[in-house]
């Protein structure tokens, strides 16, 4: 484990999610001009863009090794478009995709299955990818129309939140 990722009264703060490549990075740039943003919107840094896979919080710093061993599922890659620009309620401005790949959903259900064989919970509402653009955006306005961002998704990783203001989080392992 890297000696670098914060440690707050012994715990990590960890999820598992996709991570952009420069391609899907740059469409979501382009995606993300289109809106109309108010001053008051707090848009996200494009280095912490990704698509939450299952989020994990806090655990003790002791556990971080053997969930890291216990979250490699196999992966088949899969192509996610994400082409629909919403606002959600508390101010969340979001690009969600219109369908969930059936591998996708796979993977989704298999990492489930591996965080609850760690007695670790897992979120039971329906998935629903998407990539948060913006907090406190609820005046912004989404592009009536645009292009959408065609993610190939190859890996997914196990991410710390840090806790830093210039890199809220870190990538622990790659899986894929």
């Amino acid at each position: 484990m890297n000696s670098a990722q914060p440690c707050v009264n012994g715990t990590r703060r960890l999820f598992l999610a996709l991570w952009p490549d420069d391609g899907v990075e740059q469409q979501l740039v382009a995606h993300a001009s289109q809106w109309n943003w108010p001053s008051s919107c707090a848009r996200c840094m494009t280095e912490d863009w990704h698509i939450t896979l299952h989020f994990i919080g806090n655990v003790n710093a002791d556990r971080v090794a053997g969930i890291t061993a216990s979250v490699g599922v196999p992966l088949q890659p899969f192509e996610l478009v994400l082409d629909q620009p919403r606002l959600w309620p508390g101010g969340l401005a979001v690009l969600c995709a219109s369908e969930v790949p059936a591998p996708l959903r796979s993977l989704h259900e298999q990492l489930g299955r591996a965080l609850h064989g760690l007695d670790l919970a897992v979120e039971t509402r329906p998935y629903l990818p998407h990539v948060t653009l913006a907090r406190h955006a609820g005046a912004a306005t989404a592009p009536a129309t645009s292009a959408p961002v065609v993610w190939q998704a190859r890996s997914y990783a196990l991410v710390v939140s840090t806790g830093n203001r210039n890199q809220h989080y870190q990538i622990i392992r790659q899986y894929g």
